[in-house]
């Protein structure tokens, strides 16, 4: 493989992880890339404990802690690469997991990124819900993945072994052409944490280039490292950052018939946040919204410099209803053919 390849863990405080995973990454991964730690500013003894243990590896050490987005941007700047890895530090990779993704981007130029299968490192039977199998989204933006619709966590059966074109793949292990990634600009930075990566792939689609999912290659995701999975701080985040995606991105003839819908939808999910007693989530759904009304008239200039397409790989139904109402609860129970090129 002569390509160059590099393995890129953004650590924040992590020093429990880097001691946990970094062996299997080094491990798995000297033969085939070159293996960066990028620091966040950590405040724990992170960067003190490399040093001493692991000499060799490359540390970059950003400024400050400016979250995912920012912290790759800038890490990624130093980066002389052909391909990226970005890798969460709470993964467990396995023999042989670069090579098959990077032989498959470097079959087909239009493939800009790519993701291996993720698992649940706890429950190595189940995917992980960060990424699962791919990602996708439906017609109203809500993320899923094969294997997991919203808390509906699949067993991998080798249901999903197929090599398969994808809507978004999981920052928690994304490998993405380094050219690409340069053009776009890297990650919007104001998403701070939490789906830039779908607003990263869904701007590459634009762009006329493709997502995959290699099931040849698999790794093992702890999960919920940064922030636990029940914690207003990450409803104010996927709040506010999808509506900031969904309005950078979708076609103009579908923006206020989304808008509308995802305003009632956001709406009840907030009235049932407050009527369960989570009453932070609901004033961070509130808290979302008005953060995200502020930024519109930047985001308006933007949209005005870019064109905007319908593209492949979008549900063109919407997941709550089928989930919640019609009890579809596997990736295999949506209509597959609604998948389509022209979404």
């Amino acid at each position: 493989m002569s390509s160059r390849t590099a393995v890129v863990i953004l650590n924040w405080n992590g020093r429990k992880f880097l001691e946990q995973f970094l062996p299997s990454v080094i491990t798995h991964s000297r033969n085939s890339a070159e293996i960066i730690v990028a620091d966040n500013a950590s405040s724990d003894d992170s960067v003190a404990f490399l040093r001493e243990n692991y000499p060799e590896i490359r540390i970059i050490q950003n400024n400050a802690n400016g979250g995912f987005a920012r912290g790759y941007n800038e890490a990624l700047a130093e980066v002389d690469a052909d391909y990226y890895v970005l890798l969460n530090s709470d993964i467990e990779v396995t023999s042989g997991w670069i090579d098959p993704v990077i032989d498959l981007m470097e079959k087909d130029p239009a493939i800009a990124a790519c993701q291996p299968k993720l698992i649940s490192y706890y429950e190595r039977e189940m995917f992980e819900y960060a990424g699962a199998a791919g990602g996708f989204i439906d017609k109203l933006g809500y993320p899923f993945c094969r294997g997991r619709l919203f808390q509906s966590i699949e067993n991998d059966t080798g249901q999903y072994d197929d090599i398969k074109e994808i809507f978004w793949a999981t920052g928690a292990c994304m490998f993405v052409r380094a050219d690409v990634f340069r053009k776009l600009g890297g990650l919007d930075e104001r998403f701070f944490a939490h789906m830039e990566e779908i607003d990263f792939c869904w701007r590459v689609k634009n762009e006329g280039f493709k997502i995959m999912y290699c099931p040849q290659s698999k790794v093992y995701h702890v999960g919920g490292g940064t922030l636990p999975k029940k914690s207003w701080k990450k409803t104010y985040l996927n709040m506010r950052n999808n509506n900031i995606m969904l309005f950078k991105n979708l076609p103009s003839e579908k923006l206020i018939e989304v808008f509308i819908a995802r305003l009632i939808l956001d709406g009840v999910a907030a009235f049932k946040f407050l009527f369960d007693g989570g009453f932070k989530d609901f004033f961070a759904v509130v808290k979302a919204h008005l953060k995200f009304y502020s930024l519109l008239p930047a985001l308006k200039k933007e949209r005005m410099q870019k064109e905007h397409k319908s593209v492949s790989m979008i549900y063109r139904k919407n997941l709550v209803y089928e989930y919640f109402l019609k009890g579809k609860h596997r990736f295999t129970d949506l209509e597959q053919d609604l998948f389509s090129q022209d979404s």
